[in-house]
C-alpha cells in the first residue's frame, strides 16, 4: 500500500485502530466487520482538507449536499447485513463516498452499487479502483429502482432514507435475503431491516438514525 493510503499522523494506523476500539466499546461485535475498516484508508473518502477528521465517529460532507456515513453506522448497518449470513450478491443503494461500497466488497463476492449523482459515482469509482477492488458493478441510476438485471439480491443496503420503502427493492430480495435501510420523514427516521422468508417479510427495528433522503431521479 502506498503511503498515501498508509496514511500519517491524524490519518495513519494507530488513528484507525482507535476508532475501531471505540466501535468495538459502542457495542459492535462482528470482528469481520471491524477488521475489514481496520484496514480500509477511509481518508481517502473525503476531501484532504477533511483527512484529519477522517477517524472520528462522525459523518462528514463529501460535496452535492451529501455525507459519508459515521463510521458507526456504517458498521452497524454491515454487521446487520451479514448477521449469521453469508451473502453472495449485494445491492447497495447510495455509491456516495465509495466508502460503505468498499467495505461492502471485502466482506461479499459480488456488489452491485447505483448512484443517482454521476459526479459523486465518478469519484468513488476512482477511488475504489486505487484499491484494487475487482468484484464491484456501478450503475448511474435512480436507486429506488434498484438494480433488478442482477436481481434477486442476498442482500441491499440502503444508505439514504426514503420516507416508504420502495416496493421494487422488495421485490429484488431473494428468499432468506436481507434489507439493511433508513426510513421515516426528516427527524422521524428508524434503522430498519426487512428478511424475506417465501412470501412473507420480517421487519425488524434496530435504532432511530438521521440520514440525507433518498432522492427519486438522477442527475
Amino acid at each position: 500500500m502506498s503511503a498515501d493510503l498508509r496514511g500519517i499522523g491524524m490519518t495513519s494506523q494507530r488513528t484507525r485502530d482507535r476508532l475501531i476500539q471505540r466501535l468495538r466499546d459502542a457495542g459492535i461485535a462482528n470482528n469481520h466487520v471491524l477488521d475489514v475498516m481496520r484496514e480500509i484508508p477511509r481518508h481517502i473518502f473525503v476531501d484532504e482538507a477533511l483527512a484529519s477528521r477522517a477517524y472520528e465517529d462522525t459523518a462528514l460532507p463529501i460535496g452535492f449536499g451529501q455525507t459519508i456515513s459515521q463510521p458507526y453506522i456504517v458498521a452497524r448497518m454491515t454487521a446487520a447485513l451479514l448477521d449469521g449470513k453469508s451473502p453472495v450478491r449485494v445491492l447497495e443503494v447510495g455509491t456516495g463516498s465509495g466508502y460503505q461500497t468498499a467495505v461492502l466488497a471485502r466482506l461479499v463476492d459480488e456488489l452491485y452499487t447505483v448512484e443517482r449523482i454521476a459526479g459523486l459515482q465518478e469519484l468513488a469509482r476512482q477511488r475504489l479502483k486505487r484499491l484494487n477492488f475487482r468484484n464491484i458493478r456501478y450503475k448511474h441510476s435512480d436507486g429506488s429502482w434498484g438494480w433488478d438485471i442482477f436481481a434477486p439480491f442476498d442482500g441491499i443496503i440502503v444508505t439514504a432514507a426514503p420516507e416508504e420503502v420502495p416496493e421494487e427493492l422488495f421485490s429484488q430480495l431473494a428468499d432468506g435475503g436481507r434489507m439493511v435501510i433508513p426510513a421515516g420523514r426528516s427527524g422521524h427516521q428508524q434503522l430498519l431491516v426487512f428478511e424475506r422468508q417465501g412470501t412473507q417479510i420480517q421487519q425488524d427495528v434496530l435504532d432511530r438514525v438521521s440520514f440525507v433522503p433518498l432522492v427519486k431521479g438522477e442527475v
